[in-house]
């Protein structure tokens, strides 16, 4: 792959050490004639990623889903450097990430594409989710939720809300919620209710195409639209929500032994059951 020469650090400086570690990655950078530019800013100021040839996120899985917006819009593949606790997302962790960082900068890497999500208001606001889209209720009642797609009633959920995820959203809240885990490279959209008032519960995959509308059936319950768990809308006159699969992408660089069940073991304790 192509090296590296200019470098845009984010770099979240309420995470213990991130300061200390961004300064030693920027020497190496430095070192190797690679421009640098630094923000500690939250949300990035628009534009801050235009010239750059990558995005290093220096915090957790958070840190790096707030610079999402921004690098799809510039098309910018991202490396994360996990100091916080999963790190799902993220390339190395803080032990990796002093070697793991040479390895990168000598064109070492591979950028993998992973699929986001459009969700559209009828005031027309529009938001990206890398991870989900999470309508639910914001007090202890239920809500009422119908699905369509492309026209054609899904189902009506009485509940604690929807949550419409990602390939890479499926180890997050929709996994928490009994969705199923899926392979990062899939073309797929999943919906999973939340806490549903009936004996069955049960997840649906959409193919990429679809086009899926969310109506509200209650004026009066009290919902909150998260988008890659930020509050983005508590407004019910932005139902019904329009949910797709972007057409756009995020990039994320990676090692070239990145393997994505690896990790989900690592992370999540994740074993079969021992025979014997």
């Amino acid at each position: 792959m192509k090296p590296i020469n200019k470098i845009t650090f984010v770099i979240n400086k309420r995470k213990a050490g991130a300061e200390e570690l961004a300064n030693t990655l920027i020497a190496k950078a430095e070192k190797r004639a690679i421009q640098t530019l630094t923000t500690k800013e939250f949300p990035l100021p628009q534009g801050i990623l235009a010239d750059s040839q990558c995005c290093v996120v220096i915090g957790g899985d958070g840190t790096l889903l707030s610079v999402v917006e921004e690098s799809v819009r510039h098309k910018l593949p991202v490396i994360g450097i996990n100091l916080g606790k999963l790190g799902f997302m993220s390339t190395f962790s803080a032990q990796e990430a002093e070697a793991g960082f040479d390895t990168l900068l000598s064109g070492n890497y591979q950028i993998v594409e992973r699929s986001i999500i459009n969700c559209v208001t009828t005031q027309k606001k529009m938001f990206f989710a890398l991870n989900d889209v999470v309508i639910k209720n914001h007090s202890s009642r239920l809500v009422r939720l119908e699905v369509f797609t492309n026209g054609e009633s899904v189902n009506e959920y009485f509940c604690d809300g929807l949550v419409f995820s990602t390939p890479t959203g499926s180890t997050a809240y929709n996994m928490s919620a009994g969705g199923p885990i899926i392979h990062p490279a899939a073309k797929v959209l999943a919906m999973t209710p939340i806490c549903p008032h009936t004996l069955s519960n049960r997840s649906v995959i959409f193919d990429h195409g679809e086009i899926l509308n969310v109506k509200l059936h209650a004026d009066d319950y009290d919902v909150v639209l998260n988008i890659d768990g930020r509050s983005s809308s508590k407004n019910k006159e932005d139902f019904p929500l329009q949910i797709s699969v972007s057409d756009k992408n995020f990039l994320l660089m990676l090692q070239k032994d990145y393997s994505h069940f690896k990790l989900i073991r690592s992370k999540l304790n994740w074993t079969g059951d021992s025979i014997g």
